[in-house]
């Protein structure tokens, strides 16, 4: 049953009519603490339709950052859980130069717990926000665009490569 409802999940997902509600739910999601990346949703969209590279990456910054949000909010609401980490150098880090810090929420690995901690510490939201959107807006813009300048052949090589 959990096997048919995530297969359903993905081909409504994968609908071209569907491609920046898709982007927007990867997005999202991933930019919460569940391991999984955007950038190849935002590509797919963007290789699939040329003219939808702005509103692609636009929808993918906030969806992203939405869900930077949350994480700032969970970090807000959960110090006991923190409280033993209070003395890490990450805490130092992020005390010592504060909402600046969420540009990098758009690292691997470590963005999303960085808005989590931001929360924790009850950066100022509004600028944590801005912060976050504009580290997020330049990863998209970078990683679509770098990506759309390697060549088709390329794509169909690796596409055959795993049996495409």
């Amino acid at each position: 049953m959990i096997e048919s409802a995530i297969r359903w999940l993905l081909g409504v997902l994968a609908a071209p009519e569907v491609g920046l509600t898709s982007v927007f739910v990867i997005s999202f999601v991933s930019a919460t603490l569940v391991p999984l990346g955007s950038e190849p949703a935002v590509f797919a969209v963007c290789k699939a339709n040329g003219d939808m590279f702005w509103p692609a990456i636009a929808v993918a910054t906030v969806g992203n950052t939405l869900g930077g949000i949350v994480d700032y909010w969970i970090g807000y609401y959960a110090k006991a859980a923190f409280a033993k980490e209070r003395q890490s150098r990450w805490f130092g880090w992020l005390s010592h130069y504060g909402s600046k810090t969420m540009l990098l929420a758009w690292l691997p690995g470590i963005g999303d717990p960085l808005c989590t901690l931001g929360g924790w510490l009850k950066l100022p939201f509004w600028s944590s926000v801005t912060y976050m959107a504009i580290g997020k807006f330049a990863r998209y813009v970078t990683m679509t665009a770098a990506l759309l300048f390697i060549p088709d052949g390329f794509w169909r090589s690796v596409a055959n490569f795993f049996g495409g």
